[in-house]
């Protein structure tokens, strides 16, 4: 896969930025905290780096943080040295004056249309990697927006869905309206142009919570395992990966056994096999002090690396996408993040 065919999208809130809003104290210390005091989740901003180097299509951002807070948010970015093409906010206050109260929490309505307007302003021969968390409802819009992409959800199913979400009518219409467009505009034959959706465990959620969604949903802990996968897909070379693994171990404490597991975990998966780790062991042979002070730590990764190669698998698994129930998987999501929201509720007590 070229990188400069391959565009990615990106959460922020838990996503990028290690950002509190379970309650109203923290939503006001979000609101009002200055860019230098804002916290990237480690090793996003590396990651991020690494992939625009790559010249890729383009890296667009979409967060659900009010319009309102794009200055400081952009100069957090700016401060980490993060490069974006276009960068969307959420319309809180415009919503607040139209008394859509219930758009202010709703994601579905907000992600959704904003992924389709998007992708509507993409050239056709572009793929895409998707990046959210699992705070909110990203697994499941981002899902859904795929498989509309792909031809797999008619407009019955997405209908239905919408009512479900208690979308606004408006709304509705204008997702019908993308849908349709990117319908007729796509080749005879839909194509999955979604080749990842990235969800990052800000919650520390089981991975098995999202196996309705498919192989082409891959769950993660830390930012080293979607480098790994980029790895395994030829969007990211193998320096570039150590490179996210180098700034894990420099910056935030990462120990060999951290990185063997983190490996280990997705080759489990079957998110990465036998090629990604040859990879990884010809660059560290190649030059390991590039890497300055995260070189012996990586050295020992390597050395825990290089016996299970041959066990790996030679390729991962590339299964089509499953087929998606996304009725089911909306109620199932919205009683997940119920069930998210007790518990805090409970620990705030």
């Amino acid at each position: 896969m070229e990188p400069g065919h391959h565009a990615y999208r990106w959460d922020l809130d838990k996503t990028y930025l290690r950002t509190e809003f379970d309650t109203l104290r923290d939503l006001v210390r979000t609101a009002l905290e200055p860019a230098w005091r804002k916290r990237t989740v480690p090793g996003a901003a590396a990651l991020l780096r690494e992939i625009s180097a790559t010249g890729p299509a383009g890296i667009y951002i979409l967060s659900g943080s009010p319009e309102q807070m794009r200055r400081v948010l952009e100069e957090k970015l700016r401060l980490d040295g993060v490069r974006w093409d276009r960068f969307t906010l959420k319309p809180n206050l415009r919503n607040m004056l139209r008394l859509r109260f219930r758009a202010l929490r709703d994601q579905v309505g907000y992600k959704l249309p904003s992924l389709l307007a998007g992708r509507a302003e993409t050239e056709e021969h572009v793929t895409e990697s998707l990046f959210g968390d699992d705070a909110e409802a990203d697994a499941f819009v981002y899902s859904l927006y795929a498989d509309l992409l792909a031809g797999r959800v008619g407009d019955e199913t997405l209908l239905e869905v919408l009512r479900r979400a208690r979308t606004y009518d408006d709304v509705v219409a204008d997702i019908l309206r993308l849908a349709r467009r990117l319908r007729r505009s796509a080749d005879a034959e839909p194509r999955d142009v979604v080749r990842h959706v990235f969800i990052h465990l800000d919650r520390r959620t089981e991975p098995d919570t999202f196996a309705l969604y498919g192989r082409r949903l891959c769950p993660f802990f830390n930012y080293f395992q979607p480098a790994l996968v980029l790895l395994e897909h030829d969007l990211l070379g193998a320096p570039a990966t150590l490179r996210v693994g180098a700034e894990m171990v420099v910056h935030h404490a990462f120990s060999p056994d951290a990185l063997w597991a983190s490996f280990e975990d997705l080759a489990g998966r079957r998110h990465v096999s036998r090629r990604s780790a040859v990879a990884l062991l010809d660059a560290l042979g190649t030059d390991l002090d590039a890497y300055g002070p995260a070189a012996s730590v990586l050295a020992k990764f390597g050395a825990a690396l290089e016996p299970s190669v041959r066990s790996l698998d030679s390729m991962p698994d590339d299964s089509p996408p499953d087929v998606i129930d996304y009725v089911t998987a909306l109620e199932q999501d919205l009683e997940r993040r119920a069930e998210l929201k007790r518990r805090i509720r409970a620990l705030t007590r």
